[in-house]
């Protein structure tokens, strides 16, 4: 009898407690004196729910952009080589490129595209965890904080980069560690901008950071003699010289490189689909130059090269049809766009800025290497094609 008197008490307890907890999880979060929840739970709804929230989870990403009729594609206009206006007023770049492939993957069509300015590096992330743009081009270094708060995902990295210094040649300047109390141009709301402010206190330098909006605004400051030095990434520093005016060899790039800047596209949370869509339209690029397959040899019968004959669409499937679109999806983009090595051919080799791009550099594919189990090869990979 007691026995049973002790589990009866016990289970009375337990639905009690249950029944407390219950209570307060219904609660409504206790608002602070100004009838608003508190500012931890703001947070939590800013960097989570309002991210996640996007239109793109109730339709579809890819079924809203068909609905639209084109992608939205945010980007920048004055970055040389990577995205600035050519002569004819338009858009033009190595990332305008990316975008235009994914443009012919769901569209066939590399004009079905939108590129929406976004006039500062700071605007980069709300514009993305706002759902507003399909795809961020704006010379995207990926970094864990931007992962972290950014509210969108990273694709593979397109270009591997690093940070740098131009000086005047006349100021006779020939290493970074010499920069001591000079001042130093960098666009603000930037890697380049924290990356020059840790450099700067690491080695004592004194530097007087001059900050500016864009780096149109920066590199024209620049050239126009407000600043000693300019700092951004080193692939495009001769390039934005040259674009604001200055002359080429009136102008240095100094040798230390400060930073490691992995350049890469990012989509808004939300959607796998579309995420893994872009992912395998930049793949598609990348191995058609793994497999000499350029703009003027796209097969479209079967070659005896299984691989090949899988990613053009010829012979099995890699998972086209999971993602929407055409078996023939590796056709189109590369008869449009080129593969990997030509679009980086038309913006920064000898048809853009001039950097070189030797067999064995970070920018060369990985199947460059000369053998299967050496590291002798570059870093621009992406998965197999299976």
């Amino acid at each position: 009898m007691l026995r049973y008197g002790l589990i009866k008490l016990t289970l009375v307890i337990a639905a009690t407690a249950m029944l407390v907890v219950a209570s307060a999880c219904a609660m409504p979060t206790e608002p602070d004196a100004a009838g608003t929840p508190s500012n931890e739970s703001v947070a939590i709804r800013g960097t989570h729910s309002e991210n996640t929230a996007n239109p793109a989870q109730t339709d579809g990403r890819l079924e809203q952009i068909r609905g639209r009729g084109h992608v939205v594609c945010g980007t920048t206009n004055d970055v040389a080589g990577y995205g600035s206006l050519n002569n004819d007023g338009e858009n033009d770049g190595f990332e305008i490129d990316l975008c235009r492939a994914v443009a012919v993957a769901v569209f066939n069509d590399p004009r079905a595209v939108e590129f929406r300015i976004i006039g500062s590096a700071a605007e980069r992330g709300p514009s993305l965890a706002s759902g507003e743009i399909d795809i961020l081009a704006w010379v995207n270094t990926w970094s864990t904080s931007r992962d972290a708060t950014w509210g969108g995902n990273f694709v593979h990295t397109t270009l591997y980069d690093g940070q740098g210094f131009a000086v005047p040649t006349a100021l006779g300047i020939a290493s970074a560690y010499d920069l001591q109390g000079a001042s130093v141009c960098v666009a603000q709301g930037t890697t380049t901008e924290l990356n020059l402010e840790d450099f700067n206190r690491q080695y004592q330098l004194g530097m007087d950071v001059v900050t500016f909006e864009t780096f149109e605004a920066s590199i024209a400051a620049y050239v126009a003699g407000q600043c000693d030095a300019y700092t951004t990434d080193r692939t495009f520093l001769k390039g934005e010289i040259i674009a604001a005016g200055g002359a080429e060899d009136e102008h240095i790039i100094l040798p230390e490189t400060i930073s490691e800047e992995p350049i890469s596209l990012a989509v808004p949370h939300g959607d796998d689909q579309w995420f893994d869509l872009v992912k395998s339209v930049i793949g598609i690029l990348i191995y058609a130059e793994a497999y000499d397959i350029a703009s003027g040899n796209v097969p479209s019968a079967t070659t005896g090269n299984a691989a090949v004959d899988r990613i053009f669409g010829l012979e099995g499937s890699w998972g086209q049809e999971d993602l929407g679109v055409s078996q023939t999806v590796a056709q189109d983009v590369v008869r449009e766009l080129g593969n990997y090595g030509e679009v980086y051919e038309r913006h920064f080799g000898s048809g853009g800025l001039g950097v070189p791009r030797p067999a064995g550099s970070r920018n060369a594919l990985w199947a460059d290497a000369p053998c299967q189990n050496c590291p002798k090869g570059g870093q621009i990979y992406a998965p197999p094609f299976r």
